[in-house]
Order: structure tokens, then sequence, then C-alpha cells
């Protein structure tokens, strides 16, 4: 109540309007400062897992826009805190990449450690056993799983020691399993199907389908087993096809590739106009800009190649096809000839997504979101039991199965096209083709 409410005498009209005015101000001044106690006693009530909470957004949002397309900014503005909140917890960007990085890593390779009571069971049960146990965790990472698969480049030296001694603790583990399933297996074949164990379990991180965990894991573990049975033929010593020499004049051409090859060995963010110029042949990079409009252009014309290699090969393999099981097998060995030829395309498609410009960002996702649909159609076909989500599920395991090989084992006949193609035919099929 204001002073002026307490007098015996009438106020004047102008005392009773700066008896209002009182009111309301001091009405506001009230609202405010319960406002700010709210906001205080919020404030003192931060959240006991605000750290995890952080870890959780870090790692989706790398995920999403790849360790050079975040800033503490973003991840701080995702939570709705402050980034002066966000530093209390972590001193970097770097910090939350690593933290998770590694964390993520180590269950990973924790995940496949044989408990006890399991050493007594039967070689197949045994390796059931660890796939589901790295599916699940996987699974249950999977937004973080990105970071594995992708981004572990930009961890230091000294972490990536530490990550690639958790990858080993998974393939030897994968290893050993596959070892005692089918003791005939050669040390190569080994090494070539516990990769391809991986790269299918893995290869959730690199798409948004959509399935109930556990119905997701089950998948996961047919699949795998079905390619742990698959026979694979004798590596043929084959000498690589060399790439095609590009001319000096077709610079636009020229461009195109050597900016790929620099993407790829270096990361995007790494690479200037004035290094593609460079390697291309060309005197400055200003001459770069009478091709493309910049290195962003440059990348998203890689990009559409490469979704246009998928997508346009199916029309032709459907119409001269016999049945879907036919058109699925054309289209698988297109697809592997495609990145054998393509390799460091390839690797670029599945790493350097988030630097396209945002405005061709959506045309090239419904390129390729269209182009698995048919696949995962064909699928569904020679496959009536799965559903829609579990055959898309496979289409994409199949196609990082392709880029996973390739970036482990390069131009090694032990990873050869026939190889490969049988793989991803296994994949799809689930169970090894009948050839």
């Amino acid at each position: 109540m204001s002073v002026d409410n307490r007098r015996t005498r009438p106020s004047s009209p102008p005392a009773r309007a700066r008896g209002r005015e009182d009111d309301s101000a001091g009405g506001a001044a009230d609202a405010r400062k319960s406002e700010e106690n709210a906001t205080a006693r919020t404030v003192r009530r931060r959240p006991k897992n605000r750290r995890a909470q952080i870890a959780a957004a870090a790692a989706s949002a790398f995920g999403s826009l790849g360790y050079h397309g975040v800033s503490m900014e973003d991840i701080a503005g995702g939570l709705g805190i402050s980034s002066a909140a966000l530093y209390r917890h972590y001193p970097s960007k770097y910090a939350l990449f690593q933290e998770e990085s590694l964390r993520v890593g180590q269950a990973m390779a924790e995940s496949v450690r044989l408990p006890d009571e399991a050493a007594g069971l039967p070689p197949q049960q045994r390796l059931q056993h660890v796939l589901e146990a790295l599916s699940t965790v996987t699974v249950a990472n999977r937004a973080s799983v990105a970071l594995v698969r992708w981004e572990g480049r930009y961890l230091e030296p000294a972490d990536q020691e530490i990550r690639a001694e958790q990858q080993t603790v998974v393939l030897d583990a994968l290893e050993d399993q596959l070892a005692a399933y089918i003791p005939e297996l050669s040390n190569s074949d080994r090494k070539v199907l516990s990769i391809s164990l991986l790269s299918v379990i893995t290869s959730i991180a690199d798409h948004h389908a959509a399935l109930p965990t556990k119905a997701l894991v089950a998948l996961l573990v047919s699949t795998c087993i079905a390619l742990a049975g698959t026979p694979l033929p004798a590596p043929a010593d084959i000498e690589p096809t060399p790439p095609v020499e590009i001319p000096e004049s077709f610079k636009h051409e020229l461009l195109l590739r050597k900016g790929v090859e620099l993407f790829h060995a270096r990361g995007y963010p790494n690479v200037s106009v004035e290094d593609i110029a460079t390697a291309a042949g060309l005197s400055a990079a200003s001459a770069v800009y009478r091709f493309y409009r910049g290195k962003s252009d440059l990348l998203t014309a890689a990009f559409r190649r490469a979704a246009e290699r998928v997508s346009s090969a199916i029309g032709p393999a459907v119409a001269a096809a016999h049945s879907p099981r036919e058109a699925l097998d054309s289209l698988v060995e297109q697809y592997v000839a495609g990145s054998f030829a393509e390799r460091a395309l390839t690797f670029v498609y599945y790493t350097e997504f988030q630097h396209v410009p945002a405005e061709e960002r959506a045309a090239l996702r419904n390129v390729q979101r269209l182009s698995v649909d048919e696949w995962a159609r064909l699928v569904r076909q020679v496959r009536p039991e799965l559903s829609g989500p579990q055959a898309r599920f496979l289409v994409h395991a199949a196609f990082a199965l392709v880029v996973d090989l390739g970036r482990s084992f390069g131009t090694v006949p032990m990873a050869s096209q026939e190889r490969v193609t049988l793989l991803m035919q296994t994949v799809l099929y689930g169970r090894p083709t009948d050839n």
C-alpha cells in the first residue's frame, strides 16, 4: 500500500494520480524483484547432471555439423545457458570433443570384453553375445558415434593414439570370436570381416532412420552373423586401375579432382583456395574463381556428382532387370565400381556434408533419400519380411561397408571389388549370396 492511501484527508486528483503511479511503479518493482529472485533460485538449482547434459548436446551438435561446424555458443544456446556457464564445466570446445569421443570409444571397447560366465558358451553364441553388447552400446550412443567414425582426425596426436587403441581392442575382440566361430578363416579374412562387422554396427551414425532399440539391435546382430558366415573368394592379385588422366586444358574437372583429394587428405576446413589452385597447377588462387565461385561451390559440385552417380543408375538398372534381385545386383556392382574409381570422393561424401552451403543441403538430402528409398524398395521385394525402416538401415549399412573397407585397405587385394561386392550383397540379402 502506498503512503497516499494511508492519508485521512481526501487527496486532490493530481495526488491520487501520483498514488496510482506509485502503486504501479511499486508493483512493477515488486514483480521485477520476484522475477530476479526466481531467476536466482533457478540458477542455484542448477541440474546435478548439467555436465552430462552438456556432453550429450555437444555430441549431437558435433555429430550433425562436425567438429569445425560447432561453436561453444551454439552448444550453450541449445541448452539455454550462457557461454560462461558452459566454460565452468569445459575449458574449450576441444575439451568437450575429446572427452565425448574417447568416452564413446572406451564404452565400445569395454562392451566387447566377454564376461566370465559367457566364456563356456559355444563359439556362435559367444560371437552373438559380443555383437549384441557392441550393438547395444552403439545404439545407446548413436549421436556420439559419428565422432568416432568421422571426426577422429581432428583429435590431437596423443588422443588419436588413445582412440586407435580403443578401436584395436574392438577389432581384436571381433577377430578372436570369428577365429573361434570359423577356425579355417585366414588372418586377412578375419581382418576384412571384423571391419565389416564394425562398419555395419556403426553405420547407424550416418543417417536418421528410426527403429525401436530392441529391433535395431536384433537387425544389426543378424546382419553381422550373416556377414561372418560369408565365404570370401581368394583375393585376386590385380593391379589397381590408375585414375584417368585429366588434360591440363580441362581446368574445371582438374580443380574438382584436386579439391576432393585435398578435402580427403586434410579435411575441408584445413584446405584453402590457394591450396587447390596450387595442386591444379594454377599460378594464382584468383584463377579458381573463373570456374567456381569458391571452395564451398567446388564441394557442392563434388557432392552433386556423388549423389547423381547413385541416383542416375537406378532407373536403367531396374528397366534392364528381370527381377528385383537382378536389379539390386546390378546396382551393387555399379556402386562398388564407382566407389573404387573415386575413393576420395566417396570418403568426402560421408565426412564433409556439413560444409555444403545450407541452401544446397536440402536438395542433396532429397536426392539421397530418394535413392535410399528406391534401393530399400528393391530390398523389400527380395526380402518381404522386412519393414521399410529395416530395409533402409540395411541400405545405409551396405553403403557404409564399402567406404569403410576402402579406407581401411585402399587398393590391397584382400578388399577387392569382388569381395566387397559379395559382402555388400550379404548385408542386403541377409545371407551369403548364391553365386
